[in-house]
């Protein structure tokens, strides 16, 4: 009993060094990137700056390279902070979070509130009280985007985009809303079921398609609001050749089928050529 409370007291008193270790380490990688940022390591790499440089060579997000940069350049004005982490007191996540709005005035009280909360608690402070300036404001406004492309041979459509706060809430809220309401599909009664966050994702990928096809439903203009397959009756039939939606993809019959279940059909009669030469009604039923 008494060896292995030996054993015990060196194995923790080994984690207490490492842990010693680790933390100087970190500071002293704080250190390091200010110099790298000194002497302009990212631009003769050919990076647009020092966050997407280190995002590269460490291998971090943009996000958590940016706090590491701002803790790197906070540090050194606060030097109760820069101890308790290089001490190992406070933890790496807590002391860049606190970089982001601890002055020389409050460190030390802040320091005492943050060893008992949690990194998501000072994380909310720090969002609150580094709140965006106006122009960062206006500039998330501006450029706000969103792209889509096909790719994977017409197969999948790739979408990215960038939104303010105010809207991407709108955005997300909706789209978690309307998941909830969508149900999970498993394909057959042998597949596996998906993981609770993979399907989630797939429940807001089926949520955006539903609010754009209600979106498309209640459009006045159905001409223009109307997407448009093109199927020979041999496809639709058979699976040797494939569907087209019009300015779009080349898609499978049986997605084609699919469609169809709850679409507005018309026929078209075409010649040897291709051409049109007879145009029936659009109905929500084949003929």
């Amino acid at each position: 009993m008494e060896l292995r409370s030996a054993t015990n007291v060196e194995l923790g008193g080994e984690l207490d060094s490492k842990h010693q270790a680790v933390a100087l380490a970190q500071r002293r990688l704080l250190e390091v990137v200010a110099r790298c940022d000194s002497e302009d390591l990212w631009s003769r790499d050919g990076c647009r700056d020092l966050a997407q440089w280190l995002s590269i060579r460490v291998g971090i997000s943009n996000w958590a390279a940016r706090r590491w940069i701002n803790a790197a350049y906070a540090l050194p004005r606060l030097p109760h902070l820069s101890r308790a982490l290089e001490s190992g007191v406070l933890c790496l996540d807590k002391t860049l979070e606190l970089c982001r709005f601890a002055t020389p005035g409050t460190e030390r009280k802040l320091l005492i509130w943050a060893r008992r909360v949690s990194v998501a608690a000072i994380r909310r402070k720090a969002d609150l009280e580094a709140r965006p300036s106006r122009q960062d404001t206006v500039e998330a406004d501006k450029t706000r985007f969103l792209h889509y492309w096909w790719f994977d041979d017409g197969r999948r459509l790739g979408l990215e985009g960038s939104l303010p706060a105010d809207q991407g809430s709108v955005v997300a809220r909706a789209l978690d809303r309307m998941a909830e309401r969508v149900p999970d599909i498993v394909e057959g009664d042998h597949e596996p079921r998906a993981e609770p966050q993979e399907s989630l994702e797939i429940r807001r990928a089926d949520a955006l398609n539903a609010m754009a096809s209600s979106a498309i439903a209640d459009d006045h203009d159905t001409e223009r609001a109307t997407v448009v397959v093109h199927a020979e009756l041999e496809a639709l039939m058979g699976d040797q050749r494939g569907c087209e939606i019009e300015g779009g993809p080349v898609i499978h019959p049986e997605t084609a089928r699919r469609l169809s279940c709850d679409a507005r059909l018309q026929v078209v009669l075409e010649d040897a050529a291709g051409d049109a030469v007879g145009i029936g009604r659009t109905a929500r039923s084949a003929p």
